[in-house]
């Protein structure tokens, strides 16, 4: 299927990107708000600054407080995931010109509802265990959820990028909503992962 941009859409569409992104992104600019798109590598400088611009944003323009620090703390997990879990060297470059260390960040507003999309890419060797790890989250309600967060927390199970899955765990406690993914083909050793959240 081929999606056609309205014309102030196409500049957000850059190099990093799947069907799944490109339909996000027309989904959300039809009837929708993009508040904020980042496409580029997420470092420490970038991660502090972002989240700063994004608190303002949201501190202008969504009148429940409470909503508001839920979806500002839901990004924070989501960008940090971003910076901790990019399967990747800056110095190599893709098949399509990107760095592996590239990732994409879009929030957007839609009836009334914060849409999250985030993407980087992966190993593809790692895929299973994260789609595991996805699997299992989503499979559970509220009380199974608080309950695996304190079994990870508790048993020190941590992967080598410092985590156990206790973001996803977290994004979506605090989500309320299953998490929407995708993996998709870049080449032999890497693909795409794009984790989708409904605030």
């Amino acid at each position: 299927m081929t999606v056609q941009y309205p014309l102030y859409l196409q500049q957000i569409v850059n190099s990093l990107t799947s069907e799944v992104i490109k339909i996000f992104i027309n989904d959300m600019g039809n009837g929708g708000e993009i508040l904020h798109d980042f496409e580029g590598e997420i470092t420490e400088v970038v991660l502090t600054q972002t989240l700063k611009n994004i608190e303002e944003l949201l501190e202008k323009t969504e009148e429940d407080f409470k909503k508001s620090r839920k979806v500002y703390n839901i990004l924070v997990e989501a960008l940090q995931n971003l910076y901790h879990h990019t399967d990747a060297q800056a110095a190599v470059v893709l098949d399509n010109c990107d760095q592996k260390k590239t990732a994409k960040f879009i929030l957007a507003l839609k009836n009334e509802e914060y849409n999250i999309l985030a993407a980087n890419y992966i190993v593809k060797d790692n895929i299973p265990t994260l789609k595991s790890k996805l699997d299992k989250v989503n499979s559970l309600e509220k009380d199974g959820l608080r309950e695996l967060y304190k079994e990870v927390l508790n048993n020190g199970q941590y992967s080598v990028h410092g985590g156990g899955g206790l973001g996803m765990i977290d994004i979506a406690r605090k989500s309320g909503n299953k998490l929407e993914y995708d993996f998709s083909d870049v080449n032999e050793d890497y693909g795409l992962f794009t984790l989708k959240i409904k605030v």
